[in-house]
């Protein structure tokens, strides 16, 4: 590789390195070949997210612009235009040597846009609109590099993976999107177990929870594990060489949840995070798990009601 794309490698590892501490241990256990792809597919997708969300201090209008501008020189570039850019050449590059879907980009970059107007949604099924860019892609794009036995059978959970992913991020992470003005737990969820937005805000404001928002959390809770669920059987499929990554990422963000639940779903207390020494117990376990052996759902059993 030319010394801009082994810097543009560099720079998206560093991103993933930096903000994605639970991905970036998962992703030490592919080969090393497969793990720069990786770190680009995460570097785009975090750049694109700081721009929206790390400039704060900008109109809207302005964080749109620059959202805009990047994109622009995005597409630029799969048109086979010279890019300067310190992460893009890696993306492009890897886009090209597995030929991804230019489409799922596409509707990330949709998504990220989303997030510069929308700051609640109604249903889950318009929630789930704005997850089918910023998360089920994510499972689409990683598949072609993860490698399967199946691709076919291996893509639905893939989506849903990321799916779970992002749920587990935004039950983990709601008083940090209540600073930028953003509720990710359906309107009709909240209606449902009586909660408002201002009963969200005075206990971030408290550092701690009401049973009502306790109700909720579990029930976002149990809600998530349905995508880990529909996500397990796809794990087995993958390459050989990358189930131990995936099931140490499946097991780690589901452990997430665990830690949620530990907390009585207090998401105001503290922010829920895996134990170091757990971590690394799981990222060994998975190493030693043969292939194709069966993904453990994490959490206690689905809750019935649910599905009703």
């Amino acid at each position: 590789m030319d010394t801009d794309l082994t810097a543009a490698y560099a720079r998206c590892q560093e991103l993933h390195k930096r903000h994605g501490r639970t991905y970036y241990l998962a992703t030490r256990l592919l080969p090393a070949w497969k793990r720069r792809h990786v770190h680009a597919l995460y570097g785009f997708t975090r750049y694109a997210d700081e721009i929206v969300d790390r400039t704060e201090d900008l109109p809207p209008a302005q964080r749109a612009a620059r959202l805009e501008d990047w994109s622009g020189r995005f597409v630029a570039g799969l048109h086979g235009e010279q890019v300067d850019d310190p992460l893009l050449p890696a993306v492009l590059h890897t886009i090209a040597v597995f030929d991804l879907d230019r489409g799922d980009f596409a509707s990330f970059l949709r998504s990220m846009s989303m997030d510069l107007t929308v700051m609640s949604y109604p249903t889950y099924d318009d929630l789930l609109d704005y997850m089918e860019g910023s998360a089920a892609v994510i499972g689409t794009m990683m598949l072609p590099i993860l490698g399967s036995t199946d691709p076919a059978a291996a893509r639905e959970p893939a989506r849903q993976l990321g799916f779970a992913f992002q749920l587990t991020n935004f039950i983990r992470d709601v008083a940090e999107d209540l600073d930028r003005g953003r509720t990710y737990l359906p309107d009709e969820d909240l209606a449902r177990f009586d909660v408002t937005r201002e009963d969200l805000l005075a206990a971030k404001a408290a550092g701690r929870t009401t049973e009502k928002i306790r109700a909720l959390i579990e029930y976002e809770v149990t809600r998530a594990q349905a995508h880990y669920l529909a996500a397990a059987p796809g794990i087995p499929l993958l390459s050989p060489a990358s189930q131990a990554c995936m099931r140490t990422a499946y097991a780690l963000y589901g452990g997430i949840l665990d830690e949620v639940a530990a907390q009585d779903y207090d998401v105001f207390v503290r922010r829920a995070l895996v134990p170091q020494r757990r971590r690394m117990a799981v990222a060994a376990r998975s190493l030693l798990t043969p292939t194709g052996t069966p993904v453990v759902v994490p959490g206690p059993a689905l809750q019935p009601a649910l599905a009703a």
